[in-house]
């Protein structure tokens, strides 16, 4: 994992997504101090609250920190303007072409990593030139691609095509499940719904809480005719999954999520009528309550490196003395 480590410059190669209404300075600092790589979310603020919480980030950390960039963001010019003008050395950018702005930010000296969920996207991230590439399988929460591919299977697929240096995203939650991305081909990993539960995340407590008991098949992939996103069960959920069995077109969605929904249940804490989005690995978190991000890194490289310790000690699994 060492190629990960190298391009942003820190010790564990261990990415916090860029959620929207999550990834602020305060938990993007966290993870970056504990030895990751935080970043902030730029889908949900405005410019200059963008401005704002780079500026306390870096009061925040003396380490490395990014910005992700969904290029879907409609004021997307003065975003990137900003990024420039406040010296951000990494950008991850999602959810659009990347062709369209990957070559302007490395003219100016910015590392570039672009998020895909297909192998044939991992091909035109190369092509247009990105440091990097995070393929982020069907598990995650928030927008998610079309194809509904696995990351067991994402993964893989993509390092088939493509030499770049390589980051699993999409149900990773634990150690183990960061050994298994590195058997499958990854160099380092991209975690969203464990950072997004901490102390330091931006969401409601409310939001928190209630993603912590979630069970298995409590989330969905919804939306697929807009954007794909996964969202918690509840009751926007119930909606959105009523609309679209009733054969709802693309316009009647966008009137469905129009009432700022993300903002009303992941910062609000509205459960009743917010769009919860989070991953299929909040399942797997019931036991672990609300947690500072730098004791959630401890446990991903302690349970790595105890994982690893425990395959290796006999020869692996087909061992056979």
């Amino acid at each position: 994992m060492d190629r990960i480590t190298s391009l942003f410059g820190i010790k564990y190669p261990i990415i916090q997504g860029g959620m929207v209404w999550c990834s602020g300075w305060r938990l993007a600092s966290a993870v970056s101090n504990a030895g990751g790589l935080g970043l902030l979310g730029a889908g949900s603020m405005h410019p200059e609250t963008l401005r704002e919480h780079i500026r306390k980030c870096r009061e925040a950390t003396r380490r490395p920190f990014g910005v992700n960039i969904p290029l879907m963001y409609p004021q997307i010019e003065e975003i990137m303007q900003i990024v420039v003008d406040e010296c951000v050395r990494i950008v991850f950018t999602s959810a659009g072409n990347p062709n369209t702005w990957t070559g302007w930010l490395k003219e100016r000296g910015i590392t570039v990593v672009h998020v895909v969920s297909s192998s044939r996207f991992a091909m035109k991230a190369e092509e247009a030139g990105v440091d990097a590439i995070v393929a982020e399988g069907f598990e995650a929460g928030g927008h998610n691609g079309r194809e509904e591919t696995t990351t067991l299977c994402l993964i893989p697929a993509v390092r088939a095509v493509t030499a770049l240096p390589l980051i699993a995203a999409g149900g990773i939650a634990t150690g183990e499940a960061i050994l298994a991305a590195r058997a499958l081909g990854a160099e380092g990993v991209q975690i969203g719904t464990r950072f997004a539960l901490t102390e330091e995340s931006s969401a409601s407590e409310v939001f928190k809480e209630y993603c912590l008991h979630l069970k298995e098949g409590d989330t969905r992939l919804l939306l697929k005719k807009l954007s794909p996103v996964r969202l918690a069960r509840g009751n926007f959920q119930q909606a959105v999954a009523a609309a679209e069995a009733a054969g709802a077109t693309e316009e009647e969605l966008r009137i469905l999520l129009s009432r700022g929904r993300a903002k009303r249940g992941i910062f609000e804490g509205d459960l009743e009528e917010g769009e919860l989005e989070i991953g299929q690995a909040s399942a797997l978190l019931n036991e672990k309550g609300i947690q500072p991000a730098a004791a959630v890194m401890e446990e991903l490289v302690t349970g790595y490196r105890r994982a690893y310790e425990a395959l290796t000690a006999k020869g692996g699994l087909f061992a056979t003395d």
